[in-house]
């Protein structure tokens, strides 16, 4: 038998199965419980995502036959390879240590560098922030600066200096007077001011570095605020918009300004929706500039530079945000960003350090040279899931992005308060899901490190600011894990006042298998306020319990058994307990509904179980102990 015969032979013994088939399948096997509920996924961006696609999804989306480099872009622009800039951002106000810094990242793998020091008036200042950089072969991108027309002054006299030819210059300017409002409540001069800014920006990169771009939409603002992917594509798309109107109302064309843009995406954890996300954003982009009838295709595509998301990073088991910067890396190359910046895994408690910065770099470096992720390009094309979610995403954000420019356009909008209550709406939900340990942050709302101690490893200010003068609302940057990091330095301080540890006593009896899943369950609730876990490997009887825990003089008793048991021993454990130590605080790992009334009559206070909110509980604990 040939080989064409026997892979004949070896497809007819596995006969397709269609949809019909396999829904019912599904049903079957769920035995009458609700599929919706069971298998369809609700995502926080507003749509609902199914257990399995065929290629059947795909046959409505129009765009799949692309290549890479060929409009509308959702493939990436590039045609050969994969291969993304390293970008390296240094913040630090000090010149010399900002170029100290920058040279040795070039050496070690970065080819661009993006500066945050904003004190840069004179040529000399230019001067040795670039001193030992090649220019032509190191993007330089301006993060922050008091003028940035002052800034491009500066810079293109230091490339005329060089003797360098300006084409052969890449980089940007991170202007953007659009994310400045809705992070400071007002422009910073005028809105008219801001764009003659920007008119005078692209005009003399138009003329002088053109590969060099003038304008950045920081969508990642809405990413480190909390803000659904959705959201964060949809307010993009309506800023880089209303920088489109405002400067084709000035004399330029679409052709003149879209290389101009930077957009900045924040990159989150949620692996596959990341990658969709910036395949979307192609795709919507190449959408609205069609709409201003373009002479050039090249002013279809979007270029992308991706930062890892602050808002899941956290001062707690801080190693943990490696392993999330090293996912967040991976979505930003599968979703083929043009240049990504891997931040230090350390900024939520302290400047970056040399170690960390060295960390951020050489995690891109190991995805491009062990990974092999800049070998192939747009892996992700074709596979059912993540095709349906770009499409999805592209859909919803175009809605949104819609009602936007019904509502006036994006400054309107921002002045009405309604894109900062969309984001404040969202972040409570999220907050609500980290709270309830729906969304897990690992070491923070589940599996804390119970011996890590963080209050002296703080090295900069985490206080929040605020700013009562502002003339609109403004938006709120945030980490999700805020809250339960609050409720463990506050421990850790109440302890550093002279204070005993909050110590909770496990108390398991009866049923074996229920009484260990509570303790462990009990360990985790308690552990994120940063209290002292006393285990116990159980009890057989009630005497033996209560002796251990009265010897043990805790200040929280932590009761965990069955619910069936909890109708037999609960009542008559807590009394027990009370009576021995009648200022313990008694808690209930389980919620036996039939029985709440009963076992609070007996003296439990308080019942831990997978629906309760951990912020609100352990504030009662903090409150009751005289820790807040």
């Amino acid at each position: 038998m040939d080989t064409k015969d026997k892979r004949t032979k070896l497809f007819s013994e596995f006969p397709p199965v269609s949809t019909a088939e396999w829904e019912g399948k599904i049903k079957a096997d769920l035995k009458g419980a609700d599929y919706e509920k069971k298998l369809i996924w609700k995502t926080d961006e507003g749509f609902p995502v199914k257990p399995y696609y065929r290629s059947e999804d795909l046959q409505s989306l129009s765009y799949l036959d692309i290549l890479p480099g060929e409009a509308p872009f959702v493939r990436g622009v590039r045609k050969d390879n994969n291969n993304w800039i390293i970008r390296q951002d240094i913040a630090t106000e000090n010149i010399e240590e900002a170029n100290r810094i920058a040279v040795d990242a070039t050496k070690k793998g970065a080819n661009a560098i993006g500066f945050k020091v904003k004190e840069i008036t004179t040529h000399k200042q230019m001067n040795q922030l670039l001193a030992n950089i090649d220019l032509t072969m190191t993007g330089i991108n301006f993060i922050s600066s008091r003028s940035y027309p002052l800034t491009l002054e500066l810079f293109i006299y230091e490339i005329s200096h060089r003797v360098l030819e300006g084409k052969n210059i890449t980089g940007s300017m991170n202007f953007d007077a659009i994310s400045y409002l809705l992070l400071h409540g007002d422009f910073y001069n005028n809105k008219e001011s801001n764009i003659e800014e920007a008119e005078y920006l692209i005009q003399t990169l138009n003329k002088r570095l053109p590969n060099f771009r003038a304008i950045t939409i920081n969508g990642n603002i809405f990413n480190n605020a909390g803000a659904t992917i959705v959201q964060e594509l949809a307010f993009s798309l309506a800023s880089a918009n209303e920088y489109l109107n405002d400067l084709i109302n000035k004399g330029f064309t679409v052709d003149n300004i879209s290389p101009k843009l930077l957009f900045s995406f924040g990159i989150g954890s949620n692996y596959f929706m990341e990658i969709a996300k910036l395949r979307a954003a192609r795709l919507l982009w190449a959408t609205l500039v069609e709409q201003y009838k373009p002479q050039s295709p090249e002013s279809l595509k979007m270029f992308i530079h991706s930062t890892t998301s602050l808002w899941n990073k956290t001062i707690f088991d801080p190693y943990v945000n490696m392993l999330r910067t090293t996912t967040e890396g991976m979505s930003a190359a599968l979703g083929n960003a043009d240049s990504i910046t891997v931040l230090p895994f350390d900024l939520s408690f302290q400047d970056e350090t040399d170690f960390s910065r060295r960390i951020a770099r050489n995690q891109q470096l190991i995805l491009k040279e062990e990974a092999y992720l800049d070998k192939i390009l747009d892996p992700s094309s074709g596979a059912y899931y993540i095709e349906n979610l770009t499409h999805s995403i592209a859909t919803h954000a175009w809605d949104k992005f819609k009602s936007i420019e019904d509502k006036g356009g994006f400054v309107e909008c921002i002045k009405a308060g309604f894109v900062q209550d969309e984001i404040a709406e969202t972040r409570r939900k999220k907050e609500m899901d980290i709270a309830q340990r729906k969304t897990v942050i690992l070491g923070t709302n589940q599996y804390p490190n119970l011996n890590e101690s963080m209050l002296d490893e703080i090295k900069i200010d985490i206080s929040p600011k605020e700013d009562l003068t502002a003339k609109f609302k403004k938006i709120k940057l945030y980490r999700g894990a805020k809250a339960f990091e609050n409720l463990r330095l506050a421990t850790e301080k109440y302890i550093r006042n002279g204070n005993k540890k909050p110590a909770v006593f496990l108390l398991p009896i009866g049923n074996l298998a229920m009484r260990k899943a509570r303790a462990a369950f009990a360990t985790n609730f308690f552990g994120c306020g940063g209290y002292e876990i006393i285990d116990n490997l159980g009890f057989e009887n009630i005497g033996d319990a209560v002796k251990a825990m009265a010897e043990a003089s805790p200040e929280v008793v932590v009761i965990c058994s069955s619910d069936e048991e909890y109708a037999t021993l609960g009542s008559p454990l807590a009394e027990a307990i009370k009576k021995a130590k009648p200022d313990v605080q008694i808690v209930v790992a389980g919620f036996p509904k039939d029985i709440i009334d009963a076992l609070k009559s007996s003296g439990v206070d308080e019942f831990i179980h997978i629906r309760s909110n951990l912020i609100e509980t352990l504030n009662k604990f903090h409150e009751h102990f005289g820790i807040l």
